[in-house]
């Protein structure tokens, strides 16, 4: 499996970017497709999920309502569209794909340790 992000930038703040991750090496039929993030000095952190399975999708607390995680409907490609972004987003944004994990709207965490495969990451900075 080969994850690949793009459209990381700098914008600033309340601006929006999309990220999109590139899937290759796999059907992705019944896969959990995560969104994480990592600034200096931090632990990673899981953003979104989707389901391949069924559409399900899971944010965390901080970008409910501001960020949206979806798929391509012909591609193996997967998007973060981010929005009313703000200074404590600035990260970079990694995707991460496991046909063993499962994303459900009860999760209380995401654990990067349940994804095998791992894009390069794209660095997201938002300005002040």
């Amino acid at each position: 499996v080969q994850l690949v992000e793009s459209g990381g930038g700098l914008v600033q703040a309340g601006g929006s970017l999309r990220l999109s991750c590139a899937a290759s090496g796999s059907t992705f039929d019944d896969y959990a497709i995560a969104w994480f993030r990592q600034a200096p000095g931090k632990e990673r952190e899981g953003v979104s999920c989707i389901s391949t399975t069924d559409g399900t999708s899971w944010q965390t607390d901080s970008v409910k309502g501001r960020f949206t995680v979806s798929k391509h409907n012909e591609e193996n490609t997967f998007y973060l569209e981010m929005s009313n972004l703000k200074p404590e987003d600035t990260a970079v944004y990694y995707c991460a794909a496991d046909p063993m994990t499962r994303c459900l709207r009860s999760l209380e965490v995401m654990l990067p340790r349940l994804y095998r495969s791992w894009g390069q990451g794209t660095q997201v900075t938002v300005s002040s």
